[in-house]
């Protein structure tokens, strides 16, 4: 493995953490209305669990509702108990075809514990970003260990992955900024 091969792969490994932060802030919940709230609800379809977006249309009809239409009118009551059980502070309610869950303002209270939660995701990642920091360091140390680069290579290839690690740190600490102010905004 040479020297840029390490890089690229940390550089791959960092992107996925930030990629996956993303993708965790999203089912955050803020003020207003957003389908992602739900990607954690499976639905017990047929016995198997299954992710709501899977079974499901759902769309976003105005900012303070989301509606959900099924594929299959059967599932109606098992997609409702299952956004229940779900823990999100949700009341879905149907009319035989369609489930509409209106999305309550939050209080204090919840916001602060919605950001906790954010603040405990956001630290999570920053550490998995330091540990592939460590792991690219050790890769480069046993190369030179093995006589495969040169202290000059090392010292170099370290500095490229704390610049890289520094910049990931950025983006993981924006990412964390803009939804814990999304988060706090009185609608």
């Amino acid at each position: 493995m040479t020297v840029k091969e390490v890089e690229a792969h940390i550089k791959t490994k960092m992107d996925k953490t930030v990629a996956d932060l993303q993708n965790d802030v999203s089912s955050l919940r803020t003020g207003r209305a957003n389908v992602g709230m739900l990607d954690s609800v499976k639905v017990d379809y047929y016995g198997t669990p299954t992710p709501l977006n899977q079974v499901a249309n759902m769309s976003v009809p105005e900012p303070a509702l989301i509606a959900i239409q099924p594929w299959d009118a059967s599932l109606i009551g098992a997609i409702e108990k299952a956004i229940r059980t779900a823990e999100l502070g949700l009341n879905p309610a149907n009319d035989g075809k369609l489930i509409r869950i209106p999305i309550p303002p939050l209080n204090e209270e919840r916001r602060k514990e919605i950001v906790k939660r954010l603040h405990t995701i956001a630290e999570q990642h920053r550490v998995a970003l330091r540990s592939e920091r460590r792991d690219g360091n050790e890769k480069l140390k046993k190369m030179l260990k093995d006589k495969t680069i040169s202290e000059d290579d090392e010292r170099r290839a370290l500095e490229e992955i704390q610049k890289l690690t520094d910049a990931n740190m950025a983006k993981v600490d924006a990412i964390s900024k803009s939804k814990e102010k999304d988060i706090l905004e009185v609608k």
